[in-house]
């Protein structure tokens, strides 16, 4: 169990790291955001950031002490452990591409990362480099490794950075970076962590089944709860990976994520990532079907009729089914049923047909579900049907999830 170390007046404690980057002086307005929603804050500094702010000014704004070296408190001889135990979050803003890599590999070769190694509560990251750093693959890797681990990412703004260069690599704006730490602070708080080094994969959206370069065959759904799904695995403690059709939605922050196109590319994603998952739960609205022969270039109305009048559709591969036969002991499969009537017996005969352990049914049609904020859903299992009431898609992800620890117990 996580250990807090909490001051008499009980507010939560953020240890904020801040590394050697021209977006630390940003760090001090992130002080401010946290101190004004009562959160307390201790600095610790890389000695590469003392170059950029002085640690004086940190000290002066939170009227703590500010650490910078591994020996530089003579009454703490073990100073990183005790200040990842005072941490109820960990945040590092900015967090450059060196800081970034040594947190993916473990290397702890001085008082931040050594303290990010020691620390159990949750660690919010907001990475800032140069353009060309950011979209590096090793860097994207790291961002990977991290967010599969649980670590909350505050993906970087893009727009003009310090060194002349404009794309992506600034630093998250204070107010988001503080949001996503108090956010951090609620889901402690307001959920239980059960569900603490478990591997959940989610598939979520649609997917695009191409007919040309320009037009595709594909379906209504908005992704919405796929990504409820995956935001409460992880504030849950789960190691998240989430596998995506196309949507217009925010990716959850501290999940790892697979976007994907067609079915085929969907059940690729699928196939490499189900074996490491304990529980995996298929959200996405699959296309059943697939034009035979997508065209190389865009069909010409008045030149392709003849092909845009007669487009021959062939079966997608069943992602549900296929990943159900080959669940190992110890794995939880959780599917999904949009049904316009006969709700709860087809869902029954979809659980037996697939091989999975649970089917989560809704009705669809004339504007329910697909799009929604809301949704009113079946658990179906092979020994019991659970009715829930219309809700937050965010609470009946947790509803789900309970019902899956529960099939797991």
């Amino acid at each position: 169990m996580t250990k807090l170390v909490e001051r008499e007046d009980g507010r939560p404690t953020v240890v904020l790291g801040v590394t050697g980057c021209i977006a630390a002086y940003k760090a001090c307005e992130l002080v401010r955001l946290l101190q004004k929603a009562d959160v307390r804050v201790k600095v610790v500094m890389t000695e590469h950031a003392t170059h950029f702010v002085d640690p004086l000014t940190f000290r002066a704004l939170t009227h703590e002490e500010v650490a910078v070296g591994l020996f530089d408190d003579p009454w703490d001889p073990i100073h990183h452990i005790s200040l990842a135990q005072e941490a109820d979050v960990f945040c590092i803003a900015p967090c450059t591409g060196n800081v970034l890599a040594k947190l993916a590999c473990g290397i702890a070769d001085d008082l931040l990362t050594t303290a990010a190694l020691a620390v159990t509560s949750p660690l919010v990251i907001a990475p800032a480099m140069n353009v060309h750093m950011y979209e590096h693959p090793a860097t994207q890797g790291n961002l990977d490794v991290l967010a599969a681990r649980g670590a909350c990412i505050v993906s970087a703004d893009e727009g003009y950075l310090a060194c002349g260069d404009v794309g992506r690599g600034r630093l998250a704006e204070p107010a988001v970076i503080a949001e996503a730490v108090l956010g951090a602070l609620r889901a402690r708080d307001a959920r239980p962590r059960d569900l603490e080094g478990v591997r959940v994969l989610v598939t979520a959206g649609p997917t695009v089944e191409p007919i040309d370069p320009v037009r595709f065959v594909s379906n209504r759904s908005s992704g919405k709860m796929g990504y409820a799904l995956a935001r409460a695995a992880q504030q849950r403690g789960a190691a998240v990976t989430l596998v995506s059709g196309p949507v217009a939605l925010e990716r959850p922050q501290g999940v790892s994520f697979r976007g994907v196109g067609s079915a085929c590319d969907m059940l690729g994603a699928c196939e490499e990532l189900f074996p490491a998952a304990d529980i995996a739960v298929f959200a996405a609205a699959v296309a059943d079907y697939r034009p035979e022969h997508a065209a190389p270039r865009k069909l010409k109305k008045g030149r392709a009729d003849d092909d845009l009048e007669c487009i021959r559709l062939v079966p997608n591969p069943d992602i549900l089914a296929t990943m159900a036969a080959r669940k190992s002991s110890g794995q939880t499969v959780i599917g999904f049923a949009a049904e316009t009537e006969d709700v709860v017996p087809n869902a029954r005969e979809k659980l037996a047909r697939k091989g999975a352990d649970m089917i989560v049914a809704n009705q669809v049609g004339e504007g329910l579900v697909f799009g929604a904020d809301t949704d009113k859903a079946y658990l179906v299992t092979s020994s019991s049907v659970e009715e829930l009431p219309e809700m937050a898609k965010d609470d009946l992800a947790h509803a789900i999830l309970d019902a899956a620890v529960a099939l797991r117990a």
